[in-house]
C-alpha cells in the first residue's frame, strides 16, 4: 500500500530532467522517500543527483529501501545495477560537487543492508552483486583520489571524510583493485569500512595480506571458502596475529580440519584454536562444513563464552559423543540455524538428535538435514521432533530416500508449522530406478523418471494450498540452495577449477614419463 506522499513522490521522479532541475527547492526530509521511489521505478539519473546532493548525515540504503509507513515493500533484495552504480557514482561525485546547494553533512555511508536473491524484479534485468559492489566501489576511491591529485579542487573538498560500510568479496580477479583502494583508505574521502568479508579463490598469502588491511577490530564476518586452501594450521596463525574482537560469524573452507591424520602437536592445535574462539565473546555464527572433526567438536566449542545461534556441521563425520556434547551443551538452547547434512543419524544417534532438536525447538529458525539417510520409518519420529519446532521457517531434507506417500504424509504435518516459508524436498525414491542406492552420486541424481516426479510435486503443492498454505515455497533444487556469491563468481571459479586440473595433469604425466 502507497501512501499519498509515496504516490506524489513518484509523480515527480518519473520525469528525471524535471526532478533534477528541481532538487535545489526539496527539503532535507523528502530525500529518503524520493530515493525509495526513484529506486522503485530505476530511476538512475535521478538517484545519482539525490545522493550527489544528499544533505543528511548518514545514507543507510538498508533503512532507505526497507519498509516504511509511506510504502512498506521492502526495496533491500533489489540489486539493480543501474540503482546501484548511479548510487555509488553519485556518492563520488557528492565528494567532487562544489556547487551544491547543501551544506556537506554526510558522514557514514551503510551499504551493508543490501541482500542478494535468487529472483530479481527490476526491469533492467541487471543484477550487481556483492563482488560487482565490492569491484566498483574500489574502483571509485582509487579514481577519486587520483583525480583530486590531479585536478584543482577547493579546500573544503579535502575536508570531505565519509566511512562507507561495507560487504567485501575478494577473489583473484579483484584483489590488487581492492587492496589498491584500502592501502590509500586514510587518504581518501571516501573511506572503506569493511564490516564483512568474503574470499575466495586466493593464495594464502594475499588473504593474510589483504586481511590485515581490512581493520579487523571492525569485522563482523569472515568468510573464507572453496579456493582458500587454509588449513588448521594456518587457522592458528591467523588467529594468533590478528584479534577479531567484533566477530559474529565464521565461515571455514572445506578440510580446515582432518582429524583423521592428527598428531599429539595437531591436538594441541586444536585446543589453541578452541581457546582463541573463546576469547570471541560477540562469535554466534560458526560454519565449518566438510571439515573431519570427529569425537572433537567438545573440544572445538567448549572454550566458547557465548551460546551458538548458528551452527554448520554438515558432513563432518561426527559421532555419537559429538552429537551428546551438542545436545547437553548450553547452545543447543540457542540455535535458531542448525545444519547436520550429511550424517546418518537414524542409525548412528537417534535419541541424542532428538533431544538436541527438543533443546532447541522453541528458538529454531532453519533445520537442514540433507543426505541423513532419513527413510519412511523414520518419518512419524520426525514428525514428533518437528512437532514443537513453531518457529522454524526453513527446512531442507533433500537426498533421504523417501517415498512419495512419506513426503505427502510429512507435507501434511508441515502445513502446521505456522512459521514456515520454505522447504525443500528430495525426488521421492519411486520415481528413481530400483536399486537406486543413497547417497546418490552425482552422475545419478538426474536420472529419474520426471514425469512421475512432477505429477508428485504437483500433489505436495496441493497439500499446501488445501491447508491455505500458499506463503510456503516448495522446491528440489538438485545441486544446492541457490548460492549468490557462488553464481556471480561462477565463471571465475570455473577457470581455476580448470586451469588446477590441467596443473596436475601436467604433474601427473611429468612423474609418469620420468618413471619410464
Amino acid at each position: 500500500m502507497k501512501s499519498l506522499r509515496f504516490i506524489s513522490a513518484e509523480a515527480f521522479v518519473s520525469n528525471a530532467e524535471f526532478a533534477r532541475k528541481s532538487l535545489g527547492a526539496v527539503t532535507h526530509d523528502l530525500f529518503p522517500l524520493l530515493f525509495k521511489a526513484s529506486y522503485l521505478l530505476e530511476q538512475g539519473e535521478v538517484i545519482h543527483d539525490l545522493v550527489e546532493n544528499w544533505p543528511l548525515f548518514d545514507f543507510n540504503i538498508g533503512k532507505l529501501l526497507g519498509a516504511t509507513l509511506d510504502y512498506e515493500e521492502d526495496l533491500s533484495h533489489r540489486t539493480c545495477s543501474v540503482c546501484l552504480e548511479s548510487c555509488l557514482t553519485g556518492l563520488r561525485d557528492y565528494v567532487l560537487n562544489q556547487s551544491s546547494p547543501y551544506v556537506k553533512k554526510l558522514k557514514v555511508v551503510d551499504l551493508t543492508g543490501i541482500k542478494d536473491v535468487e529472483v530479481q524484479f527490476c526491469k533492467c534485468k541487471k543484477t550487481m552483486g556483492r563482488w560487482a559492489r565490492t569491484q566498483l566501489l574500489s574502483k571509485l576511491c582509487s579514481d577519486l583520489l587520483v583525480y583530486l591529485q590531479q585536478a584543482q579542487c577547493s579546500p573544503g573538498t579535502f575536508e570531505v571524510s565519509i566511512n562507507v560500510l561495507i560487504d567485501l568479496f575478494v577473489t583473484e580477479r579483484n584483489y590488487e583493485l581492492v587492496v589498491q583502494a584500502l592501502l590509500k583508505k586514510c587518504s581518501c574521502p571516501l573511506k572503506i569500512c569493511c564490516v564483512a568479508f568474503r574470499s575466495d579463490n586466493l593464495t594464502l598469502q594475499k588473504f593474510f595480506y589483504i586481511i590485515k588491511l581490512t581493520d579487523p577490530s571492525l569485522l563482523r564476518k569472515l568468510e573464507i571458502v572453496h579456493n582458500v586452501h587454509l588449513e588448521m594450521e594456518h587457522l592458528e596463525m591467523l588467529f594468533n596475529c590478528i584479534y577479531f574482537p567484533l566477530l559474529m560469524s565464521l565461515t571455514l573452507p572445506a578440510r580446515t580440519f582432518n582429524v583423521r591424520r592428527f598428531t599429539a602437536t595437531d591436538e594441541q592445535t586444536l585446543t589453541k584454536i578452541g581457546e582463541k574462539m573463546g576469547e570471541m565473546t560477540q562469535l554466534t555464527e560458526l560454519s565449518m562444513s566438510f571439515s573431519i572433526l570427529t569425537g572433537r567438536i567438545q573440544k572445538l566449542l567448549s572454550p566458547l563464552k557465548t551460546p551458538l545461534k548458528k551452527l554448520d556441521v554438515s558432513n563432518c563425520s561426527l559421532n555419537h559423543a559429538d552429537m551428546a556434547f551438542l545436545a547437553n551443551s548450553f547452545h543447543a538452547n540457542h540455535l535458531e540455524a542448525l545444519d547436520l547434512s550429511g550424517h546418518d543419524i537414524p542409525e548412528l544417534y537417534p535419541s541424542t538428535f532428538f533431544k538436541l532438536l527438543s533443546r532447541c525447538s522453541s528458538v529454531l529458525r532453519s533445520l537442514t538435514l540433507e543426505d541423513c539417510n532419513i527413510q519412511d520409518t523414520h518419518v512419524n519420529m520426525l514428525v514428533l521432533g518437528l512437532s514443537p519446532c513453531q518457529k522454524l521457517q526453513e527446512f531442507k531434507f533433500i537426498g533421504n530416500p523417501l517415498s512419495s506417500q512419506a513426503l505427502k504424509h510429512l507435507f501434511t504435518f508441515l502445513c502446521e508449522l505456522p512459521m514456515l516459508k520454505n522447504v525443500e524436498f528430495p525426488v521421492p525414491r519411486d520415481c528413481y530406478p530400483i536399486g537406486i542406492t543413497y547417497p546418490i552420486d552425482d552422475a545419478s541424481v538426474c536420472r529419474f523418471d520426471h514425469q512421475k516426479y512432477e505429477g508428485v510435486a504437483e500433489e505436495l503443492n496441493l497439500i499446501l494450498l488445501q491447508a491455505n498454505r500458499d506463503d510456503v515455497k516448495a522446491s528440489t533444487p538438485l545441486f544446492g540452495s541457490y548460492d549468490a556469491a557462488v553464481q556471480e563468481t561462477n565463471n571465475e571459479l570455473g577457470v581455476y577449477l580448470i586451469k588446477s586440473f590441467k596443473e596436475t595433469l601436467e604433474k601427473f604425466t611429468s612423474s609418469f614419463n620420468k618413471i619410464n
